[in-house]
């Protein structure tokens, strides 16, 4: 069997329903999983991409929206990819903005890894969870503060989760995507000098593809990487590098 197989594996990927999430969840049915495709809006598209796959409804605006989720349905493979996003001044930044950032992409990250792996624990079972963290787990960009502390908050607890459970058969890692063709970077794209700017500081000299994202967390939920523990992959296009 090849070391790069989903084969017999459950996968559930959160913020499935366009973009990064999506390609990560068509890219594990490829690799031979069933799998959930979480969203908070519907994910009947990339359902009717998946050879094997059901949706799931889960709004993380509820931080712990997925902790009765994983008694009810084993489940091998857990991609944190559900994320939102607020943009002003730090000087201006409500604390409503902050929380409803913060509530998404940390403290559901959080609370759905403790009921995975709760779960994988009572089953005696092994786990992968991959969390998507970002290029502003390293940087600080601009206008984003409650982002970017998100952010950095994954690549923590990324660490701290391996520290805890990669002794008990749950390998915990991260992709922290660069700049790639999603929605959310289509303005970015379409502005001519701020796109040249962008592509200028990549080494590859061209936008990702949710592909590249994609693969990587087939690669990091296969058995190929079993001893793979608490890493944060960049995948940016050497972005970083520069």
């Amino acid at each position: 069997m090849s070391p790069f197989t989903l084969e017999g594996q459950t996968a559930l990927v959160t913020g499935a329903n366009t973009g990064i999430g999506q390609a990560i969840a068509a890219a594990m049915g490829r690799a031979g999983a069933h799998v959930i495709c979480a969203g908070r809006s519907s994910c009947k598209e990339t359902v009717a991409m998946i050879n094997s796959a059901e949706a799931l409804t889960l709004d993380f605006a509820d931080p712990i929206a997925a902790r009765d989720i994983f008694t009810s349905k084993p489940v091998d493979i857990l991609v944190n990819n559900a994320g939102v996003i607020r943009r002003n001044d730090s000087t201006d930044f409500t604390e409503a903005d902050w929380d409803d950032v913060i509530d998404v992409n940390l403290k559901a990250v959080f609370f759905t890894c403790q009921s995975f792996a709760k779960a994988i624990l009572a089953r005696q079972a092994t786990g992968r969870i991959v969390n998507i963290a970002s290029l502003l787990s390293f940087q600080g960009g601009i206008r984003v503060p409650s982002y970017t502390a998100s952010k950095h908050g994954v690549a923590g607890l990324t660490k701290i989760l391996a520290n805890e459970w990669a002794a008990k058969g749950i390998n915990v890692n991260a992709i922290a995507p660069g700049y790639i063709e999603t929605n959310n970077t289509e303005a970015l794209r379409a502005d001519p000098e701020r796109s040249k700017a962008i592509l200028d500081r990549i080494p590859a000299g061209r936008w990702g593809k949710p592909d590249d994202i994609a693969e990587t967390a087939v690669f990091l939920t296969s058995p190929a990487a079993h001893y793979i523990h608490g890493t944060v992959v960049n995948v940016d296009g050497g972005w970083l590098a520069r």
